[in-house]
């Protein structure tokens, strides 16, 4: 069996220098972050580029360049050998339309025409003002609500028509506005349910008459805001979307997650909409302590970034979240009057951190040929730590991600632990192997019987499945 990593030569950068690129700390560990275990390595997982994966449920951030945070020229190479299918770009209307009545998109179609290139679809987040009509706003009006002014309103509709003709067949997956749960992004009032339905009641319509099939997407949350939302339900916003969307930033991803994901679900069953999807919209992790953005006072470093990436990614596909996205492809550099650490690659340099190299390895397994799955096995000898498992069927075999909901910001020693599987299971497993995601080394097991478990999820499946 041959397992490889391929090279970025169709992109300009060979699978030396992406080699060169990796930390030396995660990377050329020594000793062996496993040994002791008796596993034998086979070799690397192979990846693939975006435009080889025909579908997946996941996607990265593109946003903030309404407001030109960060160059996506400089992105475009590394980002096409992710492996996610899906983007997230702000519409930027303060950026488009700069004359009342005069609209230009060239910025954007860059974008979008640039990821669509690369194998991966855009999605966009209609959300903010424009100075031009909320003259109390600054120049981009992040956060700016048109529903308080008749004038501002008739201005987003007409923005929103020229937008979705404009982008006719090549997005169709609209999100309307940006957190409207939190005072920062519904201004100048406070944050009001019934309001935020109003506001998607007069814009989904403009975009369905414009975009045959569009899928329009509600919520946009920040956090997972029970109350705010069942309010929403209560004013109709189920009759309005196809999907809720929501940002569940949190140190530890797992922590409350499915009682959550499950009130949701209860919720929208509640009132007549279980078939309306969950898109986890927005979430990511620092990769230091400090800077701007959700999470930055927490003890983080690019490693643990690396795990709480793992970690998230793994939690909604367990939970069977449609869509998952990682906020955001690069650092922000001037955010806030600060920089925005979450980035998968470096702002000074537009270096890919261990965390890029995590999402990548997991873009490779979890594509739409991999589904969850409810496979006979349990963790044994854990002693109190607790853990988190799932399991998958892919191509045939099934691979059981597991691992210890530990605290990210400290270094957890790993320990030893049996993976008892099911006979139908273990079937599937005839040439047993593990994966690191962090690093994407594929072990060969000789047992289930001392298996380290991590705080981040290990990956376990026929060696088939790494190839």
């Amino acid at each position: 069996m041959r397992i490889t990593r391929r090279g970025f030569g169709k992109w300009g950068m060979g699978a030396a220098a992406l080699a060169a690129l990796r930390p030396s700390g995660l990377w050329a560990q020594a000793p062996d972050p496993f040994e002791g275990y008796g596993l034998g390595k086979l070799g690397k997982l192979k990846t693939r580029p975006s435009a080889a994966i025909k579908a997946s449920p996941l996607s990265v951030g593109f946003e903030t360049l309404d407001r030109q945070l960060f160059d996506p020229a400089k992105t475009y190479a590394l980002a096409a050998q992710l492996g996610v299918k899906w983007a997230r770009c702000q519409t930027g209307w303060a950026r488009c339309e700069k004359v009342r009545g005069a609209y230009d998109f060239a910025w954007l179609d860059e974008v979008v025409d640039n990821l669509l290139k690369i194998g991966i679809q855009p999605w966009f987040n209609l959300g903010y003002g424009n100075p031009l009509y909320t003259p109390k706003a600054d120049a981009t009006a992040v956060g700016w609500v048109p529903v308080f002014d008749e004038a501002a309103m008739a201005g987003w509709k007409a923005f929103t028509a020229k937008l979705a003709e404009h982008f006719k067949g090549r997005v169709t997956h609209f999100e309307i506005w940006n957190e409207p749960n939190i005072t920062g992004f519904w201004k100048p009032g406070k944050p009001d349910a019934a309001s935020y339905v109003k506001l998607v009641e007069q814009t989904a319509p403009l975009i369905r008459e414009r975009v045959p099939g569009a899928v329009i997407i509600g919520g946009g949350f920040a956090g997972i805001p029970m109350a705010y939302f069942t309010a929403c339900l209560e004013s109709g916003l189920a009759k309005q979307v196809d999907k809720i969307s929501y940002h569940p930033y949190r140190p530890s991803p797992e922590k409350g997650y499915e009682d959550e994901v499950l009130k949701m679900r209860e919720l929208l069953a509640k009132h007549g909409a279980p078939h309306v999807g969950l898109w986890q919209g927005e979430n990511g992790c620092p990769s230091q302590k400090g800077g701007a953005g959700a999470l930055r006072d927490v003890e983080w470093n690019e490693t643990r970034q690396a795990k709480w990436v793992a970690r998230r990614i793994i939690s909604d596909l367990r939970m069977e979240i449609e869509l998952t996205s990682y906020f955001l492809i690069v650092d922000l550099i001037g955010y806030r009057g600060s920089t925005n650490w979450k980035g998968l690659l470096r702002g000074a340099d537009y270096t890919p951190k261990p965390a890029y190299f995590a999402y990548q390895n997991l873009c490779a397994l979890f594509d739409s040929e991999t589904r969850r799955f409810k496979a006979k096995f349990k963790i044994a000898g854990a002693d109190g730590t607790q853990t988190t498992a799932a399991a998958f069927k892919r191509h045939g075999k099934t691979l059981v991600a597991y691992w210890a909901v530990e605290n990210l910001t400290q270094d957890v020693p790993m320990k030893k632990v049996q993976i008892v599987i099911g006979d139908a299971e273990k079937a599937t497993m005839a040439d047993p192997a593990l994966l690191d995601p962090l690093t994407g080394q594929v072990y060969k097991l000789a047992s289930f019987d001392a298996l380290p478990l991590a705080d981040y999820p290990l990956i376990l499946a026929d060696a088939s499945v790494f190839a």
